[in-house]
C-alpha cells in the first residue's frame, strides 16, 4: 500500500512539473533567435518544451485541445542566460554589508557602524567598494577600521573580488605580516608597514579563516537569488569558480526541489577539485552541470593587478602580474583537456591574454569545438585577435564592464592602448559568435543593462556622448543571441535552450517593450512583464 501511494505521488508530481497542459501563447512578438531571426505571433507549449512557433491559427488547427494565453501585445524572448556571473557567491554575499555604489571611505564606515550591531557573528565582512568611483581614487587604508573595530576582525572585498581592505585584527588572525610574500598577488606597504589592502593571491590567508555558511543557510540565500534572477528574466547562469562543495549543495537543492533556475557550474582551479573530478567526469542533470573549470590568469584593471605587456600609464614601472606562471598554466590545461573538461581562463591585461592564447593554441587542433573561452578579453593586442579565430578559442566578455571602467580605462592604459580595450566587435569577427554575461556581482545582474552597455555603449545618463568606443558596439541582433542561443553554446547547451524552436525547453521571458526598436535611452528600463522557465510561470 505504501509502495502504490509512493508511486502515485511520484506520478502527481511528474504531471504537475512537466506541464501537462498544452498551453498556445499568442497575441504577442516572439523573436524566435533561431538562424533565420524569425519572428513568429503564436507559440505552443506542452509538457515543459516547445511544440511548434506560428500563426494562432496553425497552432489552434495542429492542437485544438490546447488552452490558449493572450500576452497582451507583448514581446517574447528566449529565458536570458548570463554567460558569466558568480550566482553562488553573489547569494553567499546576501548577509554581508553591501557597500556597492558608496561615494567615498566614510560612507563606508558609516555603513560598516550601522551593519556592525547584526553581522551573525564576530568578523564584519563588507563588499562592493570602488575607490575609483571616489573623490580621491587611491586604496583606502586600515587605520580607521583600527579605531572603530579594534577587537573585531574586518574584511572588505572590492567590487571586483581582487582586493580586500582589512583591519589589523583581521590580518592578526591570519599570520599577514609586512614580510609576508605571496606568489601571485601583492601585500601592500606604505613606509614598510601594512595598509590593509591585499591583492588577489594574497587575500587567500584572510579569506580561508573567514567562517562560512552552513548548507541550509546558503539553499536560503541561492532561493533568494534565483527569486533576483527570475525577476529580471534570467533563466540560466553559468556559475564561474565553484567548489565541490557548493556542488554538492547545489545538487540537494535540486533533489530537494528548492531550484529551478538552470545552473552551470564552473569548477575552481584547485588540486581538490582537479582530483574529485578526473574520477567522477561532467556531471549532466535536466537542470543543472557541471562540465567545466575556471582558471585565473591575472587580476582586474581597477585594482591594477591586471597584467600588461607594457607598465601603467597611472603607476610607473608596474604592469601587474600573472597569478601563476606560464608552465602552471599549461600544465593546468593539458590536465584539463585530458579528462574533458572545458577550460575557460580570466585574463583582462593584454600580456595574460597572450599567454593564455599561446597555450591553447599549442594544445588545440585548428578545428575543434572544445569551446575553451578567455573570460573578459578586456585588452587584447590587435596581433593577438587572430588567435581566437584560428583555434576557435571563445572570448567570453561583459558588456558592462565596459561602461564601468570608461570612466578611468584611459589613465590605467593611455590612448594608444584604448584601440586594444573592449574590442567587443573585433573579438566577434573572429568566430561570429560570443556569449555575453554581467559578471554579477561585480556588475547588477539585470541582463538588460548588458543589451544596453553593448549597444549603446553609454552609461544611464547618456555618458558620452558619441559612445565609448562607439566602433566596438554590438548589434541589437548580436547582443541578443550573445544573451541566448550563443550564451546556451557556450555551455554546450545550444540543442536544448537558447532559442524558441520545437524540441527546446520552454523557457522564455516577456518584456513590455521591443529590445529591437525601442528608443536606446529606454533600453535598460525596459519592464519584465513574465518569466517562464520549462513553461511554469516563475515570475
Amino acid at each position: 500500500m505504501i509502495r502504490r501511494t509512493s508511486l502515485l505521488l511520484a506520478f502527481l508530481w511528474l504531471a504537475i512539473t512537466a506541464g501537462a497542459q498544452t498551453v498556445i501563447y499568442h497575441h504577442a512578438v516572439f523573436y524566435l533567435v533561431n538562424p533565420a531571426f524569425d519572428k513568429a505571433e503564436a507559440m505552443c507549449v506542452q509538457d515543459g518544451k516547445i511544440k511548434a512557433t506560428g500563426s494562432l491559427q496553425q497552432l489552434q488547427q495542429t492542437y485544438p485541445k490546447a488552452s490558449v494565453k493572450d500576452l497582451g501585445g507583448k514581446y517574447v524572448y528566449p529565458g536570458f542566460i548570463d554567460a558569466h556571473c558568480h550566482f553562488t557567491g553573489y547569494a553567499m554575499d546576501k548577509y554581508k554589508c553591501n557597500l556597492t555604489g558608496t561615494k567615498s571611505y566614510q560612507e563606508i564606515l558609516d555603513k560598516l557602524v550601522a551593519y556592525a550591531p547584526k553581522a551573525p557573528g564576530l568578523w564584519i565582512y563588507g563588499r562592493g567598494w570602488d575607490q575609483n568611483d571616489w573623490a580621491v581614487k587611491a586604496f583606502p587604508g586600515k587605520k580607521e577600521l583600527d579605531v572603530l573595530f579594534p577587537n573585531r576582525p574586518v574584511i572588505l572585498k572590492r567590487i571586483d573580488g581582487h582586493a580586500i581592505l582589512c583591519n589589523s585584527k583581521a590580518l592578526e588572525l591570519a599570520g599577514v605580516t609586512a614580510r609576508t610574500h605571496i606568489e601571485g598577488g601583492e601585500v601592500e606597504l606604505k613606509d614598510g608597514q601594512l595598509t590593509g589592502i591585499l591583492l588577489d593571491n594574497a587575500m587567500a590567508p584572510v579569506e580561508n579563516i573567514v567562517p562560512g555558511l552552513s548548507r541550509e543557510q546558503a539553499t536560503t540565500y541561492f532561493a533568494e537569488a534565483e527569486k533576483d534572477c527570475f525577476e529580471l528574466g534570467l533563466t540560466s547562469v553559468q556559475d564561474c569558480g565553484v567548489s565541490h562543495t557548493t556542488v554538492t549543495w547545489m545538487q540537494a537543492a535540486y533533489k530537494a526541489r528548492k531550484l529551478k533556475l538552470r545552473w552551470y557550474g564552473l569548477l575552481s582551479d584547485n588540486e581538490e577539485n582537479y582530483n574529485i573530478y578526473k574520477k567522477k567526469g561532467p556531471l549532466k542533470t535536466d537542470r543543472m552541470q557541471v562540465r567545466g573549470f575556471k582558471l585565473y590568469a591575472d587580476g582586474a584593471l581597477g585594482s591594477r593587478g591586471a597584467c600588461l605587456l607594457h607598465p601603467y600609464s597611472d603607476k610607473h614601472g608596474h604592469s601587474g602580474f600573472m597569478l601563476s606562471d606560464s608552465a602552471y598554466f599549461a600544465r593546468r590545461v593539458a590536465q584539463l583537456q585530458q579528462i574533458g573538461f572545458q577550460v575557460c581562463t580570466h585574463a583582462i591585461g593584454d600580456s595574460a591574454n597572450r599567454v593564455m592564447l599561446h597555450i591553447y593554441a599549442n594544445l588545440l587542433q585548428q578545428h575543434n569545438d572544445l569551446r575553451w573561452r578567455i573570460e573578459h578579453a578586456q585588452i587584447v593586442h590587435e596581433s593577438d585577435r587572430h588567435w581566437f579565430g584560428d583555434y576557435n578559442i571563445i572570448p567570453s566578455v561583459q558588456p558592462t564592464h565596459a561602461t564601468s571602467d570608461m570612466y578611468w580605462a584611459e589613465e590605467r592604459l593611455g590612448h594608444e592602448r584604448m584601440n586594444e580595450a573592449y574590442a567587443y566587435q573585433s573579438l566577434l569577427k573572429e568566430n561570429n559568435w560570443m556569449p555575453l554575461g554581467t559578471d554579477f556581482p561585480v556588475e547588477y545582474l539585470n541582463p538588460l543593462y548588458t543589451f544596453y552597455a553593448a549597444v549603446v555603449r553609454k552609461d544611464q545618463k547618456g555618458f558620452p556622448e558619441g559612445g565609448f568606443l562607439q566602433q566596438q558596439a554590438l548589434t541589437r541582433e548580436q547582443a541578443l543571441r550573445g544573451m541566448t542561443i550563443w550564451a546556451a553554446r557556450a555551455a554546450f547547451e545550444e540543442n536544448e535552450k537558447g532559442s524558441l524552436e520545437a524540441g527546446k525547453v520552454a523557457d522564455f521571458v516577456v518584456l513590455d517593450q521591443d529590445l529591437m526598436t525601442a528608443p536606446p535611452a529606454s533600453l535598460f528600463s525596459i519592464r519584465i512583464a513574465a518569466t517562464y522557465c520549462n513553461g511554469e510561470q516563475v515570475y
